[in-house]
């Protein structure tokens, strides 16, 4: 599914991982030219609330609200239709909640946005944070590959009517070839050749991500800790489209 309201956007999605909105807000400021939308995790959200959406919607760019909801059905449902009313491009559930949960969530932000003439929400599944390797999923008691867990859950959130999935690096191509074109990729755990890893276990460059079958790629501590984030943000970009990853590239926005 590809709705209208993503056609020019950039690629490049900013993570502010950060609990100061006024400090959100500066640095997405810094990368607006090469980034649309930018992604306000619990961190921001736990602070700040559903004021970051707004302040950040207002200042032109579209969200990606990433909070992972799992809850009992109706409890999933019922969140989602409250912020459906301050219109975020994204949200995300967590897929461990059960189809059950995912299909309520689906059926009732598609009806709800529907009557009110409102823009629905794109509904993404996460499925195992690019965080975890396998001595973290034994830890939990999944005894499978990461690769089994990160499909069993993909397929089940494109039965469940989702639009899209989180996938890390490592599994993008593989999610791809699961659960076909039809599906928003999401990216994480990219970052410039030859730079760390920080806390993600399972990362890629930007190239290799968008030729795995990436729509979108999320940066954050690469952008926000560089000496000139925008710097960073063109070679992202240029990166991702095949080029050097020292390009000057240009906006999509």
């Amino acid at each position: 599914m590809r709705e209208k309201r993503l056609e020019h956007l950039s690629p490049l999605i900013m993570a502010l991982d950060t609990s100061d909105l006024d400090e959100a807000r500066r640095l997405a400021d810094q990368v607006r030219p090469c980034v649309d939308i930018v992604k306000i995790g619990l961190q921001l959200f736990s602070t700040a609330g559903i004021g970051a959406v707004e302040a950040l919607r207002g200042d032109g760019f579209e969200i990606f609200l990433d909070i992972k909801m799992m809850d009992i059905p109706n409890t999933v449902s019922s969140a989602c239709l409250a912020l459906c009313e301050h219109e975020p491009l994204m949200l995300t559930l967590h897929t461990l909640g059960g189809q059950e949960m995912m299909r309520a969530a689906n059926q009732a932000v598609r009806e709800h946005c529907e009557a009110r003439g409102i823009s629905r929400p794109l509904l993404i599944g996460v499925t195992v944070l690019t965080s975890f390797d396998l001595l973290a999923l034994k830890k939990i008691g999944i005894h499978e590959s990461i690769e089994e867990q990160v499909v069993r859950l993909a397929k089940l959130a494109r039965d469940s009517g989702l639009d899209g999935l989180v996938s890390s690096p490592l599994e993008t191509l593989l999610v791809r070839r699961e659960v076909g074109a039809g599906m928003i990729l999401i990216t994480p755990g990219v970052r410039l050749p030859g730079s760390g890893t920080d806390d993600q276990k399972r990362v890629a460059t930007p190239s290799d991500a968008m030729k795995s079958g990436a729509d979108y790629l999320v940066v954050g501590r690469p952008l926000y800790r560089a000496e000139d984030p925008l710097g960073v943000a063109r070679q992202m970009l240029e990166n991702a489209r095949g080029g050097p990853a020292d390009g000057a590239g240009e906006s999509n926005g």
